[in-house]
């Protein structure tokens, strides 16, 4: 019986230490830059899910970097591109990188219609949407296309255009919400 539990110890003992050599392993590797969901990621970022680290996002990567200054990237889509629309009346930045956790618009949480065509005229959004907390409308579109686009708020409208093609901007605060014009 003595030789039993002994055994039996021992399997348990090589076991546990093989499970945790594994682990350790798996620990110390480096770590995967993949996630399940990118846009989910990206989103938690934006909406100031995810603290203590920043993010920016560039027309083929997040990238993200914690509190000691460590780079994470993580590739994008391949067949979508992410851009950020900050519509303004009276104050904006430049920027043409989006910085997920640090860009700020000045019209948060406001509600904008929003339409947009591809150059052929095929539309590929024409409804209202609510800008986030940081006054910023976040959009996945088709890459390497040409935009059009018009938004429109509280009697106020701005058209401009963009696209989405390999190091085009994420970030776009260059509209300018105008009183609308009477005919």
């Amino acid at each position: 019986m003595k030789r039993k539990v002994i055994a039996v110890i021992g399997v348990v003992v090589v076991v546990l230490g093989t499970y945790l050599f594994t682990e350790s392993i798996e620990r110390n590797a480096p770590k995967e830059n993949k996630t399940q969901n990118i846009k989910q990621l990206v989103h938690d970022y934006s909406v100031g899910n995810i603290k203590n680290q920043s993010a920016s996002i560039t027309s083929r990567q997040l990238i993200v970097t914690d509190s000691d200054e460590n780079q994470l990237t993580y590739d994008l889509p391949d067949e979508n591109f992410f851009v950020s629309i900050a519509p303004y009346v009276e104050k904006t930045h430049p920027c043409s990188v989006h910085s997920l956790t640090g860009c700020r618009g000045e019209m948060a949480n406001e509600e904008f219609s929003v339409y947009i065509e591809d150059v052929d005229g095929n539309v590929l959004l024409d409804q209202t949407l609510i800008s986030q907390s940081n006054g910023f409308v976040d959009l996945w579109l088709p890459r390497d296309r040409a935009y059009r686009i018009t938004i429109a708020h509280d009697g106020k409208t701005a058209e401009s255009e963009f696209s989405t093609f390999e190091n085009d901007n994420t970030c776009i605060t260059n509209i300018q919400l105008t009183e609308n014009k009477s005919a």
